[in-house]
């Protein structure tokens, strides 16, 4: 079936060749069409907009809520609208050499179960355990501080404590004034409702939280607080926006790959990240029910067909303390600060991968985004006597973890082609090669910062003059919680033996000792006296270009979960046809 995509304005008829680049990359007639006017717009296309505010509710009148919501329903932008609106940003761009030629500002909503479960009676047919539970009530599970009685402690948002969240809107634009107006009128909405004939009546929700984020300003600018850019290694995404092969949601971009967009981009089944399409593994994310109608596989539902799972987590982080560590294990390892940062994250501040540059940033490679995710991790190229060169690699492997440690945070999240726990054994123990398996478990991230820009720099450590809380508010989309974030923060993140490399140059007492995610990975709630202390090891060059084997330990966590939550985002036809119902 032919589907257009909705446009803000009438396009030109070479918008999508200017945008897309779709006369140059491959066609793939194969790949399913999006029903890209169904699909709410940030998980697809992703909003990418400077400022955004996430808006807590809590329904306290199902029945006015519905009311309420119902005349919501046509400001929330779809995935036709958002990625026609990010080529038309993309193509002004590179024609005028600048930005803010074109603007826009969108709206998205998401609900938790127990939001769910006041608007219908099909909730409990969702079958994600954790979705149902609630991420509070997994905090435990995921090492998260939590007290004597299991609650998770500090949240602000989310919490047992906090007030009820069922409904999450977010919101987001290229200008703070337009961010703003929106979000006033989404309060002024729930405060004074008029319903279409202009009568005065009640929202049915309550306010529970409301908090901004923002791109960090220059030189900040698309990194986080800790002074690294983010959001580089995004999944690409198998699928059409219409019946052209060439009008791709992810353009195949890499000619001597026709399964990645850009080099290094591995582009997935739509059915990892949106219900009632087709998934990674041998069986689609589809299924029918006894009326023969396609219904999602794991709900049974056919209105949950184009809608998606979101994990919030609001991440306090503690950018002087991690600077200080920078700074105090630079001198322990005779070396400078922001190598030490690299090693830890797999990057350099500029996003250049430490696999192709082991010695020093490279922010030619980190900004060019058809170089700087071009690469493995295991595979057959130790460096010649383990020593490297301050030279940029080519496309490289690094079966030894010299280039890049196996507990670097890029290396834990996203292992590539590395062997890893969990790939299809029967347990955490059992360990295979998961190139396959890993694209199980990617997630669409949609994260911000929140608060202001630390004084603190990694060769110049600062404390707050007084607290200030900061961090990231992280967004991602999914179609399973148990075997996406769960399954990463909890078998690779925060698992101490999560790889088995190839190589066995730095093994101690016959084991190659690895460790915790240095940036969000966690230690068990089972320590005495709330301690949080984690140890991860390093291996890299000495002076000699010998290998080398160092324990660091962190008494202290610099990335402190605030609060969040699992939510389900609907498509544009449940809102109209079931949550208003």
């Amino acid at each position: 079936m032919t589907q257009e995509i909705i446009r803000e304005a009438p396009a030109s008829e070479t918008l999508e060749g200017q945008q897309a680049n779709a006369f140059f990359y491959a066609p793939a007639p194969n790949d399913p069409i999006l029903n890209v006017n169904n699909i709410q717009g940030n998980i697809l296309g992703g909003f990418n907009k400077d400022y955004q505010a996430l808006l807590f509710l809590e329904i306290e009148n199902p029945n006015a809520f519905k009311q309420w919501l119902e005349l919501q329903i046509d400001f929330i932008a779809t995935a036709s609208e958002v990625i026609a609106f990010n080529r038309l940003f993309k193509s002004s761009k590179e024609r005028r050499g600048r930005e803010g030629a074109v603007k826009a500002t969108w709206v998205n909503i998401a609900f938790s179960f127990e939001g769910l479960k006041k608007l219908t009676n099909d909730a409990d047919a969702f079958t994600d355990t954790s979705f149902k539970a609630g991420l509070a009530a997994r905090a435990i599970d995921l090492n998260d501080p939590v007290d004597k009685d299991g609650k998770p402690i500090g949240w602000v948002v989310g919490g047992p404590d906090n007030g009820k969240v069922d409904v999450v809107f977010i919101i987001a634009s290229d200008e703070r004034a337009d961010l703003l107006a929106e979000v006033s009128r989404i309060l002024e909405s729930i405060v004074a409702f008029r319903d279409d004939q202009g009568k005065l009546k009640s929202s049915g929700a309550r306010i529970t939280f409301l908090e901004e984020g923002a791109n960090l300003p220059a030189p900040l600018t698309g990194h986080e607080h800790f002074g690294n850019k983010d959001g580089i290694s995004q999944p690409g995404i198998r699928g059409r926006v219409s019946d052209n092969p060439k009008d791709l949601l992810t353009p195949r971009q890499n000619s001597e790959n026709p399964n990645q967009g850009k080099p290094g981009q591995d582009v997935l089944w739509p059915g990892e990240f949106v219900f009632g399409y087709e998934g990674q593994n041998n069986e689609a994310k589809t299924l029918e029910d006894s009326k023969g109608e396609v219904v999602s596989a794991g709900l049974r539902l056919n209105w949950a067909n184009d809608g998606s799972y979101l994990v919030f987590r609001r991440l306090r982080q503690d950018v002087y303390k991690f600077h200080k560590f920078l700074n105090d294990t630079a001198t322990y390892l005779n070396t400078y600060p922001p190598k030490v940062s690299a090693k830890l994250i797999g990057r350099w501040p500029s996003g250049a991968p430490t696999v192709r540059t082991p010695e020093k940033d490279a922010p030619c490679l980190g900004d060019n985004d058809d170089a700087n995710n071009d690469f493995e991790f295991n595979g057959d190229d130790p460096p010649k006597n383990y020593f490297f060169k301050n030279d940029v690699v080519p496309p490289s492997d690094d079966a030894t973890g010299l280039r890049c440690p196996f507990i670097a945070h890029t290396r834990k999240t996203y292992p590539r082609n590395d062997k890893t726990p969990g790939g299809g054994g029967s347990g955490p123990e059992e360990i295979e090669r998961s190139e396959v398996t890993t694209q199980t478990h990617r997630l669409l991230r949609r994260g911000i910062p929140y608060g202001p820009v630390s004084p603190s720099t990694p060769n110049n450590p600062l404390p707050d003059e007084y607290f200030v809380d900061r961090g990231l508010h992280f967004l991602a989309y999914q179609t399973s919680i148990e075997d996406q974030f769960e399954f990463v923060t909890k078998l690779w993140v925060n698992n101490p033996d999560f790889s088995e490399p190839a190589a066995t140059n730095h093994k101690v007492d016959g084991k190659l000792p690895l460790g915790h995610d240095p940036i969000i990975g966690q230690s068990k709630n089972n320590k005495p006296n709330g301690d949080r202390t984690r140890e991860f090891f390093i291996h890299f060059e000495d002076d000699l270009g010998q290998p080398r084997t160092k324990k660091l330990t962190a008494p202290e966590d610099w990335v402190i979960p605030t609060g969040g939550g699992y939510f389900f985002a609907p498509s544009i036809s449940a809102l109209k046809d079931v949550l208003t119902k």
